[in-house]
């Protein structure tokens, strides 16, 4: 039984296991002779068939001396504890077989050109809008003179005249059409824009209809009016261009008076500003949020958040719970019951004492800012005036001795970087700003010849979130959450949410009320007044 348990290549915990792992061996080697035309991407499980503990086999037969099992119900066997140790499964490799690695990169790619699409869908919408627009007119003028040109009546200078309104009036349009409407869009979506659509609309509508004029009243007849056709083209772009400039009203105009006063505030530090929009949907308020927030939100620091909950682990760690219902503790209740009830009381008692903890680690830390502070500012100093100091002696050296600015920077550099490293893990933003970064901006500085003050500024206070990298914004994608239609307009009392990955932007909208502005007449005369003096006031 040993040579067989080896042999099969199982650790099994018993000579019983070994044995059902052999017969479980035994069966797929029969199933799979008799199945050789399955697929190999099938994958079979085996469970052991269990035999009686009294009547030992082997390979399907009872070993010598024993006697023959008695037949029994499938249903009613008993099953093997130790079935997911003896259990054999079989599988298959197929060439079609791909990992989890390509999966998660085929639906990364399948999702970037999705992005890709919805980003550029806007922009092909224009150049065919904008190619229909300008080509119907030319399309209308060149038609008569390919199909019938020999029965065209000659209109002479009157035709040239809007041949030449025409041709001045189509160049407007098209670079109307590229200001407004070909431009790469800001952001995408969840919807359509509502005054886009109707514009578009609008804008095939009309198309639509000259051309079925112009099919039933000319191409049909044949008109021999040439000046008739060329007026009519001259009306369509007449008409595109007051099209064009209700496109600029509603998209552009309209909301350029401010109606409503947004609150927006950060959920995790509670950074909260104020803005004043337009009449705006509630997708485009969303982004001209988003648009403010990069301009004027400090970068979001998660770094700072950690201090309260350090401070609330740390009370929890000082507490002690006692289990006083646990058994075989009934002879040291009553010392529990008074250890629980002092931890209880020490608990209160710091409890009390948290906000002069509170209150001496804010000031503590402040302590250490400013002392990491005056080093890093010291050490600054030292660095720029070092380097005023060689920019003086370079000035008489040779040509080919002089140093170059961002050679200068990586030489300086190392004497503020231990100063500058410790001030950004005090003030924990050390992660906002890299090496490579520190030495391009002080490459800078010394190039438009900054002061340190300049050089510092950068790091001494955090700055709007463009200030830094798209890798530290930590904000990829924003998802928008509203209970009222994203295209319907924001009024008075909406409230919305933006979330990205760490935080969320809540928005509260209020209008702007009512102000009544009266005036009041002040006679220039009332301020007019008269000294008397007495005749004995002695002067």
């Amino acid at each position: 039984m040993d040579t067989e348990s080896t042999h099969s290549g199982y650790s099994s915990r018993s000579g019983r296991s070994n044995r059902h792992g052999e017969r479980g061996r035994e069966r797929h080697k029969a199933s799979s002779s008799k199945d050789s035309s399955r697929s190999e991407k099938s994958v079979i499980i085996n469970p052991p068939e269990t035999s009686s503990q009294d009547s030992p086999v082997h390979n399907g037969e009872p070993l010598p001396g024993e006697p023959m099992p008695a037949a029994s119900d499938p249903g009613e066997e008993g099953q093997d504890d130790n079935w997911g140790e003896t259990t054999t499964a079989v599988t298959g490799t197929s060439e079609l077989s791909i990992s989890q690695e390509e999966v998660v990169g085929l639906g990364k790619g399948i999702q970037d050109r999705t992005r890709s699409f919805r980003r550029y869908l806007p922009l092909a919408v224009g150049v065919c809008g904008g190619l229909l627009v300008l080509a119907t007119p030319l399309v209308f003028l060149l038609l008569p003179v390919i199909v019938w040109p020999e029965r065209l009546q000659p209109c002479g200078a009157a035709c040239e005249g809007l041949f030449l309104s025409l041709s001045f009036k189509l160049l407007m349009l098209l670079t109307a059409i590229w200001a407004l409407f070909l431009r790469p869009a800001r952001a995408s979506l969840p919807r359509v824009c509502a005054c886009r659509a109707f514009l578009t609309t609008l804008t095939l509508l009309l198309t639509m209809s000259y051309w079925l004029f112009y099919g039933v009243r000319i191409l049909d007849a044949q008109d021999e009016d040439y000046h008739g056709v060329v007026q009519f083209a001259v009306s369509l772009v007449d008409s595109q261009l007051f099209v064009h400039y209700l496109a600029v009203v509603l998209l552009e105009l309209r909301h350029l008076r401010p109606c409503y006063s947004v609150c927006v505030i950060r959920s995790t530090d509670g950074e909260t500003r104020h803005y004043n929009i337009g009449q705006l949907s509630i997708q485009n308020a969303a982004l001209t949020i988003l648009e403010y927030y990069y301009k004027d939100f400090p970068l979001h620091n998660p770094a700072l958040l950690s201090a309260s909950k350090h401070r609330a682990a740390k009370h929890l760690a000082g507490l002690k719970v006692y289990n006083v219902d646990a058994p075989g503790n009934t002879a040291g209740a009553q010392p529990a019951n008074g250890n629980q009830s002092q931890a209880a009381a020490a608990a209160a008692k710091r409890k009390d004492s948290a906000h002069n903890e509170l209150y001496y680690e804010e000031a503590d830390f402040e302590r250490r800012v400013r002392k990491r502070k005056a080093r890093l500012v010291v050490a600054v100093e030292e660095a720029f005036t070092h380097v005023r100091r060689m920019k003086k002696e370079d000035e008489r050296a040779s040509p080919s001795d002089i140093m170059d600015v961002r050679e200068a920077a990586l030489a300086i550099f190392p004497s503020m970087a231990r100063a500058l490293q410790k001030y950004l893990r005090t003030t924990r933003r050390q992660h906002c700003h890299s090496m490579e970064s520190i030495q391009k901006h002080l490459a800078f500085c010394l190039i438009n010849n900054m002061s340190p003050k300049a050089f510092l500024e950068t790091y001494l206070a955090p700055g709007p979130t463009l200030q830094y990298g798209p890798e530290r914004w930590m904000a990829d994608q924003w998802m928008l959450v509203s209970e009222a239609s994203v295209t319907s307009g924001v009024k008075e009392g909406s409230e919305f949410t933006l979330r990205c990955l760490d935080f969320s932007l809540a928005i509260t909208v209020k209008g702007i009320p009512y102000i009544r502005v009266t005036e009041e007449y002040v006679d220039p005369k009332s301020h007019k007044f008269v000294l008397l003096l007495q005749s004995e006031t002695s002067v």
